[in-house]
């Protein structure tokens, strides 16, 4: 099982929040009554949920037992859920089921996205940010250092490199359920700070699971091969910043009636 690492999913804690913030901006729901944070993390968007609606129901759930425990100290009053969202099932139908930057771990989206319409009541709400950059320099070069190495065998079934589909795809298999569909992306430019600012950022998400199956020296090359690429891809300017473009997919999908 991965080690999500929460300080070092933090050190961007302003960049990683603000899409959580736009997603919930765009939820067409007076009170919810309950509301479910899947892969809630150390609790930066469930806080920004109990601040809209603080009188909901609120259940974070993520399969980092670290994440959680820094969860259950960010003082967001909110029970805390420890399970795989890929096997998850409400415990009652939730007013919305909420989710930054988390599904796009996650295979078979079809089957996923279906089975959370189907738990939803009508009126209910479906709220979903994920990246889509997995074409950007970012990835394609953990996608070659994984593949050239001497890791290649044991890395490359670690994570598929480009699991988040086209806006119009989500759309199309929301649409006969869903009253309304609200999807779009947005391209962030990331002003980041300090010395191999985009390895930092990568290494609290995309490079965990990598990292976590590496030791050694073997680390070390696989660390130092990655440096040098992101480097060259995206250069650290004269004042110090480093910008790192960044897509992500939106989508808020509103449950219709049978």
């Amino acid at each position: 099982m991965t080690a999500w690492n929460p300080d070092t999913y933090l050190r961007f804690e302003s960049e990683r929040t603000r899409p959580a913030s736009e997603l919930l901006a765009r939820v067409p729901l007076d009170a919810p009554s309950l509301v479910y944070d899947l892969g809630c993390g150390p609790g930066n968007s469930t806080r920004l949920i109990a601040q809209r609606w603080p009188t909901a129901r609120l259940v974070g759930v993520d399969r980092s037992p670290d994440m959680l425990r820094r969860a259950t100290q960010s003082g967001v009053a909110a029970e805390w859920l420890e399970a795989d969202i890929a096997e998850w099932q409400p415990a009652e139908p939730p007013g919305l089921i909420f989710s930054n930057a988390t599904l796009q771990w996650l295979p078979n989206h079809s089957a996923l996205f279906d089975r959370f319409m189907e738990v939803l009541p009508t009126g209910g709400a479906l709220a979903v940010q994920m990246p889509r950059n997995f074409t950007s320099a970012s990835h394609t070069i953990i996608q070659h250092v994984v593949e050239t190495g001497p890791w290649a065998e044991r890395l490359m079934p670690l994570k598929d490199f480009n699991p988040v589909a086209r806006p119009e795809d989500y759309y199309a298999r929301l649409a006969d359920r869903a009253e309304s569909i609200d999807v779009w992306e947005t391209e962030y430019v990331h002003v980041l700070r300090g010395e191999d600012a985009v390895y930092h950022w990568i290494k609290g998400t995309a490079l965990t699971p990598y990292l976590d199956a590496l030791a050694g020296r073997e680390l070390d090359d696989f660390v130092t091969q990655l440096k040098e690429r992101l480097g060259a891809a995206y250069r650290r300017r004269a004042n110090g910043v480093t910008l790192f473009p960044f897509r992500r997919l939106f989508l808020v999908a509103l449950k219709g009636g049978a």
